[in-house]
């Protein structure tokens, strides 16, 4: 197989998983170590891949992945957290579900939930929940970022100030490892602390991957968390950070 096909789908697998090796794709193709390091190099110089030690990584930067590719990376993972979030959210409850793939996977798993008052600022979720009856959806107003239907700007900040909720679902485009969570959108951060400081209790959805990105803008700390639903196991020295800061991980298998 030429490198013509072979990129398309090392392109392929590192957005399905967040990251390709050189030995891992060697064997997937029945190449050489060499060839495959060549690939690597030839897609970092043209920007569409991040060289790491072993392998690559998708790049970071100041701009995020395009939404629908952020559909489709990893999603078997996000459903497996969605439902094991779900799970711990009540009925009879005011929640908010912010901008993300993995938030509107959570929304999906609450078309059965009862008595649901749903506050939001992402109009994919406000679309998913309308099949509920028994769900209450509020729309934050905001600027419409045509890009992923979310809703930003102080429009957006005003609205959930007027909320307290029970409980806060949010997403993160990238998870330093101090425990930072981070995004692109200074807008939408502003937003995401507003929901934080308006909730009760905060649930984080993020997947692996999130923790081989790099993103500019910090949200908050994990240690503002009260459970974090993932899909691996969490890096030693921040496994630790959690324990210690009374943030419970719930680890979910696909």
């Amino acid at each position: 197989m030429s490198q013509t096909f072979r990129h398309p789908e090392i392109l392929e697998i590192a957005r399905r998983e967040g990251r390709v090796t050189v030995e891992g794709l060697a064997d997937h193709f029945g190449v050489t170590l060499q060839t495959i390091r060549r690939d690597l190099t030839e897609l970092s110089d043209m920007g569409r891949l991040e060289r790491v030690h072993g392998g690559a990584i998708l790049p970071s930067g100041t701009v995020n992945i395009a939404y629908e590719e952020r559909r489709s990376l990893n999603s078997d993972a996000k459903h497996a957290m969605a439902r094991a979030c779900a799970e711990q959210i009540p009925e009879d409850a005011s929640i908010f579900l912010n901008i993300g793939t993995s938030t509107e996977a959570v929304a999906q798993n609450l078309l059965h939930h009862r008595n649901l008052l749903v506050v939001t600022n992402n109009i994919n979720v406000a679309n998913i929940l309308m099949a509920n009856p028994e769900c209450e959806i509020v729309l934050t107003g905001g600027k419409l970022r045509r890009a992923d239907g979310g809703l930003i700007g102080s429009l957006a900040t005003q609205t959930i100030r007027q909320f307290k909720f029970d409980l806060a679902i949010v997403g993160c485009s990238a998870l330093d490892a101090d425990g930072d969570m981070l995004d692109f959108d200074l807008q939408e951060v502003e937003v995401s602390q507003t929901i934080l400081s308006q909730s009760r209790k905060t649930f984080l959805v993020a997947d692996h991957s999130k923790f081989q990105r790099s993103a500019p803008v910090k949200i908050a700390s994990l240690s503002e968390i009260d459970t974090f639903f993932t899909d691996a196991p969490l890096p030693t020295g921040l496994s630790d950070k959690c324990a210690e800061w009374g943030t419970d991980v719930n680890y979910s298998q696909t």
